[in-house]
């Protein structure tokens, strides 16, 4: 929980123990294997860190995009299983084959750049993935028989080995029951066919946070939670008791009494109906708070909502605090919501977005600071 006294600059409290409980939720809803996804520094909360918590919350996988992404980990000293899944077939594959990390491929410009950046004793461990609907990485049905039989030839070179086959929802919220039931049946077609050809997968994995908490047929044999393990629901209708871990907060920097019809912030997008005051805070899109949420947007400032006060700029924004009234030494412009300020998914909302981007937006100036 955020600390009583004001930061001296805006930062993103991030509370490992939410990310560890919501980690036991989603453990608890499944029998399958766990990967906790910690691509893009976590969703901002901090990688390493939040690898850690997710670990003792019971997650026996981790999950990154970038091979480098991968290497952090292992530089920490983050020893579990990590699957990297996005990289160009140029990319340098030497060091995360050497340190044990699990690569995806998805063709055969991969697959024979992994086999190529394999030396020693240690085979390389690949994740065979196929399109299953979403059409973006994942080899093509029609390419996906002579992909297994090029992987099933590297494996018998002794370059690789491949630990499982694997695809993506394309319905983020699982909510099409139809689209979901094809994707499992045509992932299970795949690994007939790769089974086929002599390969013999440990792993099967489709199911994103929403289909490891509200879909058991794609469980499987791994689940890949992202969104969930920060503490918002993928399916707000359906909520599970997700924590919210990141609370995000920001000093007040001056206030100033402004009269009535004064415009506020650049074309005047709002005009104050009654004198007032308007307390500025050093934080904006270049940190960010989405430029889109002006107009909606509230921040808390320790005993009630006020509205952010017209464009949202670079490095700041205006609140408008009322007439009366303590002035307030900080403003928090969402958390769990627990203490009535909002919560990320509405400033989701409020932005015409989803919390995933707002998560991962917040800026490297703003000081990430780990508690629980």
């Amino acid at each position: 929980m955020p600390r009583r006294t004001p930061p001296r600059s805006a930062e993103a409290v991030v509370d490992l123990a939410a990310i560890a409980t919501n980690t036991k939720i989603v453990r608890s809803r499944t029998s399958a294997a766990l990967m906790a996804v910690v691509k893009a520094d976590a969703f901002g909360h901090g990688m390493v860190p939040v690898a850690r918590a997710a670990l003792d919350g019971g997650a026996t996988w981790l999950g990154v995009v970038w091979p480098g992404e991968a290497m952090v980990l292992r530089s920490a000293g983050v020893t579990a299983p990590v699957l990297a899944w996005l990289y160009p077939p140029a990319a340098e594959l030497r060091p995360a084959i050497a340190a044990g990390v699990d690569l995806a491929a998805s063709t055969f410009e991969q697959l024979a750049g992994i086999a190529a950046a394999t030396t020693g004793d240690r085979r390389a461990r690949v994740h065979l993935k196929v399109d299953t609907g979403l059409a973006r990485s994942g080899a093509a049905a029609s390419d996906w028989p002579a992909l297994v039989a090029a992987a099933r030839r590297y494996e018998r070179a002794g370059r690789i080995e491949v630990v499982a086959v694997w695809s993506h929802l394309a319905d983020a919220d699982a909510d099409d029951p139809v689209l979901v039931a094809a994707q499992v049946a045509r992932l299970a077609a795949a690994v007939d066919v790769a089974t086929a050809a002599g390969l013999r997968p440990q792993l099967r994995h489709l199911a994103n946070s929403a289909g490891a908490l509200h879909h058991a047929d794609t469980h499987l044999d791994l689940v890949r939670v992202g969104i969930a393990l920060y503490g918002c629901e993928p399916v707000p209708q359906r909520p599970v008791g997700l924590h919210p871990a990141m609370t995000l907060r920001a000093p007040v920097v001056s206030v100033k009494r402004v009269a009535a019809g004064t415009g506020v912030s650049y074309r005047h997008e709002y005009v104050t109906r009654t004198a007032t005051r308007l307390a500025l805070v050093p934080v904006g899109y270049a940190d960010g708070i989405p430029r889109a949420a002006a107009g909606a947007a509230q921040v808390w400032t320790g005993t009630e909502r006020r509205p952010v006060a017209g464009v949202i700029a670079m490095d700041q924004l205006v609140v408008d605090i009322g007439p009366a009234g303590p002035d307030p030494s900080e403003v928090v412009l969402f958390g769990p919501g627990v203490d009535g300020e909002p919560t990320v998914a509405e400033w989701a909302a409020w932005a015409d977005t989803i919390p995933h981007e707002l998560l991962c937006r917040v800026g490297a100036r703003v000081e990430r600071r780990h508690v629980g």
